[in-house]
């Protein structure tokens, strides 16, 4: 069988890809993604490769040429955050769903698999355990559940038009594993909280809502079902999670690490959704209380009918999950794909870093080494932060793929440089770090004809720009350190890799700066439409 896989790229996606590659009824696999990963690792390098973005009608005729020849499609593209961007998230994941379904039909498609939810359900106040019949009309105040209504109300429609196509809908659990702890925090809890502490302590005192509980199902577990679901041709909806229930007083032993002396102190749940809500307001806290309403709410499932026609059941507990969900909280820990990227600057290889006691050979003027590498780090540090707010502020437009993918690259390489600076002995300098930093900022402060908190159509012109001029200089300064590879101890090739980088680079703003420019100044023309 041929499988398709539309959010290859993601916690589980990455997952599916994982054990459909394993499975040897599956002959081939195709993933479908917005941002590509990297390919020479697995289990991204086991597929091959399709660039999409769902969120506008036009993908449909060249998704579906991509989609010929496949046997199935599963479909698990899910946009989270931005939380304010709601038109941006309906687009992607109500009429993303509709847009992968027609093309898979146009492509000769008859069977498809769809990552519904638990928060599709309608609320409930006890824990009495419910089946797939229960009704779908979601929980007030949540705006993932109210979409994944929305989702499910597609699949109805479109099964109703395509009376020979056959959908699965899985609704799974929360779903969690060591790899997504960096996504995790980025997407709900936030940079500014010391997860890393976790590593060395676990709070034997927990402060959770009154009545919380939760269902969970490992990444892989659920990877299994949704396979199962594609080679069996299955229909319907199915509840996916593990056997076990997290009330508060399993969430505090998880979380606790198993302390004897692990207490769970209730909390009103009026008085926590208050405090989220106002995080959330003042940026402090990605996730909106819409979560707490959804985690409070949502029924205890029942997965009977995925065990009886499935054949599937877990092989992890929820307990067992969410300690996964931990460590890789603690550690940062993801994938090389962009949704999945770990916490941390990290260098890929460092077989390729000199020794830890290397130092520079007497052939090269080590204090002036010192200051050039360290005026790079300088540009590279202003570099991040300029183009990371750049896919935040324009992750609506069909640019965000490359601003994205540029982004996690200069993010890589300044971590290279600074790994590379350390085992020089060259000390980091903080100064002209921060003076760069500071600069950048300030730059953002600059008139653009329009209101303060507008984006002019300008602007994305202008950021461009000023950042294919950083990834030139960045180019030059690779150039220059490979011409002194042998006394930095490094393969004039890793300095190589990373001009073909910069090029790479170079083309991608290109391809922003090309989008921009050709509607920044007309009138007539939305800078920030949805098609290119």
């Amino acid at each position: 069988m041929r499988i398709a896989v539309v959010g290859a790229t993601g916690n589980v996606g990455t997952a599916v890809l994982r054990h459909l590659s394993g499975r040897a009824e599956v002959d081939a696999v195709l993933g479908i993604a917005r941002r590509l990963p990297d390919t020479s690792v697995e289990p991204y390098g086991s597929a091959q490769w399709h660039q999409a973005d769902i969120q506008s009608s036009d993908v449909i005729p060249e998704l579906a040429d991509a989609l010929r020849g496949y046997d199935v499609v599963i479909h698990l593209a899910w946009l989270i955050q931005p939380n304010s961007e709601r038109s941006l998230l309906r687009r992607v994941n109500v009429d993303g769903t509709r847009h992968v379904l027609e093309a898979a039909a146009r492509a000769g498609i008859r069977q498809a698999v769809v990552a519904s939810s638990v928060g599709v359900y309608s609320p409930v106040e006890d824990a009495t355990p419910r089946d797939e019949t229960w009704s779908t009309e979601g929980v007030p105040g949540s705006h993932y559940s109210e979409d994944k209504v929305a989702q499910e109300r597609v699949l109805d429609e479109f099964e109703q038009q395509h009376p020979d196509f056959s959908i699965a809908r899985l609704r799974p659990a929360l779903v969690f594993q060591r790899g997504a702890g960096s996504e995790i925090q980025r997407y709900f809890i936030g940079s500014i909280a010391p997860v890393q502490l976790l590593q060395i302590f676990r709070p034997p005192v927990l402060p959770l809502p009154s009545g919380v509980r939760a269902q969970a199902v490992h990444a892989d577990d659920l990877a299994a079902a949704y396979a199962q679901a594609a080679l069996l041709g299955a229909h319907g909806a199915f509840n996916i999670c593990a056997d076990d229930l997290l009330d508060g007083k399993g969430l505090a032993d998880v979380i606790s690490g198993r302390s004897p002396a692990a207490v769970q102190v209730p909390l009103p749940a009026s008085v926590v959704r208050g405090l989220i809500k106002a995080a959330h307001r003042a940026r402090v806290l990605p996730m909106d209380e819409g979560w707490l309403d959804l985690a409070r709410h949502v029924p205890v499932m029942d997965s009977g009918r995925a065990r009886e026609q499935l054949d599937w059941s877990p092989r992890h507990t929820a307990a067992q999950a969410l300690e996964e969900l931990i460590e890789g909280l603690a550690a940062g820990e993801g994938h090389p794909s962009l949704p999945l990227r770990p916490r941390d600057l990290q260098v890929q290889d460092r077989s390729e870093l000199p020794p830890t006691d290397h130092l520079v050979g007497e052939q090269v003027d080590p204090v002036l080494l010192r200051h050039y590498m360290a005026d790079h780090l300088a540009g590279a540090t202003a570099g991040v932060n300029r183009i990371k707010r750049m896919a935040a502020d324009y992750v609506d437009t069909p640019v965000f793929p490359e601003i994205s993918e540029a982004a996690e690259a200069i993010r890589r390489e300044r971590g290279f440089l600074i790994e590379l600076m350390k085992r020089q002995g060259f000390p980091r300098a903080i100064g002209s770090a921060a003076v760069a930093w500071a600069g950048e900022r300030a730059g953002r402060l600059k008139p653009n004809g329009r209101l303060p908190l507008d984006r002019s159509p300008s602007t994305l012109v202008l950021e461009a720009e000023i950042m294919l001029s950083a990834v030139t200089g960045k180019l030059h300064g690779w150039s220059t350190m490979k011409d002194h590879a042998e006394a930095l101890g490094v393969d004039p090739g890793v300095f190589q890799a990373l001009i073909d980088d910069a090029e790479v680079q170079r083309e991608q703003l290109e391809t922003v700066h090309r989008y921009a420019r050709h509607r920044a100044f007309r009138p007539a023309r939305d800078t920030f439409d949805k098609t290119r």
